[in-house]
C-alpha cells in the first residue's frame, strides 16, 4: 500500500484499494459491504463462483462489488480478508493460493470457535492460534490478526456500543499492523482506541476471549458490547 494513504476516522477513503474478502457468511458480507460503502473495490470469495450468497450480496452491493473463488478474489485483492471460519481458514487460504498472498497484508478476523456436543469448543487453544497457523503457513504473507473480539455489526460500526471501547491488533510486521490501524480509522475506530498488542503471537489471547463473549451473548441477547481498559494514570 506504498503511497496509499486511507483517512482516519471514519469517511471515505482518499484512494481506493482493491479488497479480497474470504467468506460469504455474515461477516464477510458485512465487511465487504462496509468497504464498498466507504469507496473500495471488494470481491468476495467462496469455494465457487456462483456461490449463492455471494451472488447475492453482489447484486445489491454495487458496481465496485464482485465475487469469485477464492483463488480470484485473492490475486484480485490488495489486502485479503480472512472472514471464514478458524477451522478451515487455512483450507480457504490454501484454495487461494500463497501466490495470491504473499507479501500481501492479511487480516485475520476468524476464531477456531465450534460447538461440539451441545459445548463450545476453540481448537486451537492457548498454545497456538489461528492467526499463527496463518502466518506459519504463509511466511511471506504479513498477517494482522484484528477484530475478532467483537460482533460484525460492532466491527464496521464502533458507535453502535457507547464508550471509549477498544479493538486490538497483533501481528510481526509493524507496517502491516499500521495499514489496519488506518483500515480500523476508516470504520470509525480512533487509532487511540486500537491497542497494539505485539506479535502474532498475542492471537492466542485474543482467541480465547471468545467464550467469555459468548456467554455474554448469551446474558444480554445481542452481541452489540465491547469491551473497555481501563488505565490508572
Amino acid at each position: 500500500m506504498a503511497g496509499r494513504t486511507p483517512v482516519i476516522g471514519g469517511t471515505a477513503a482518499e484512494v481506493a484499494m482493491r479488497y479480497a474478502v474470504l467468506g460469504t457468511g455474515q461477516v464477510g458480507r458485512t465487511l465487504g459491504g462496509r468497504l464498498v460503502e466507504l469507496g473500495h473495490e471488494v470481491r468476495l470469495g467462496s469455494r465457487t463462483r456462483d456461490n449463492t450468497a455471494a451472488v447475492q450480496w453482489v447484486a445489491s452491493a454495487g458496481p465496485r462489488a464482485g465475487a469469485g473463488t477464492f483463488a480470484e478474489a485473492a490475486e484480485f485483492g490488495e489486502v485479503v480478508v480472512n472472514a471464514v471460519g478458524g477451522r478451515v481458514a487455512l483450507a480457504a487460504l490454501e484454495a487461494a493460493g500463497a501466490e495470491n498472498v504473499d507479501g500481501k497484508v492479511v487480516v485475520d478476523v476468524s476464531n477456531p470457535l465450534a460447538f461440539e456436543e451441545g459445548e463450545l469448543r476453540l481448537s486451537p487453544v492457548e498454545s497456538d492460534s489461528v492467526g499463527e497457523q496463518i502466518q506459519r503457513t504463509f511466511p511471506r504473507a504479513r498477517v494482522v490478526k484484528s477484530l475478532n473480539t467483537v460482533n460484525c455489526r460492532v466491527m464496521v460500526d464502533p458507535a453502535r456500543v457507547p464508550g471509549e471501547h477498544h479493538v486490538f491488533v497483533c501481528g510481526d510486521d509493524p507496517g502491516a499492523k499500521e495499514q489496519v490501524t488506518a483500515l480500523l480509522g476508516e470504520f470509525g475506530w480512533p487509532a487511540e482506541r486500537v491497542l497494539d498488542l505485539g506479535g502474532i503471537r498475542a492471537a492466542r489471547a485474543v482467541e480465547m476471549w471468545l467464550p467469555l463473549w459468548v456467554g455474554l451473548f448469551q446474558k444480554f441477547g445481542h452481541g452489540e458490547f465491547n469491551l473497555e481498559v481501563r488505565r490508572a494514570r
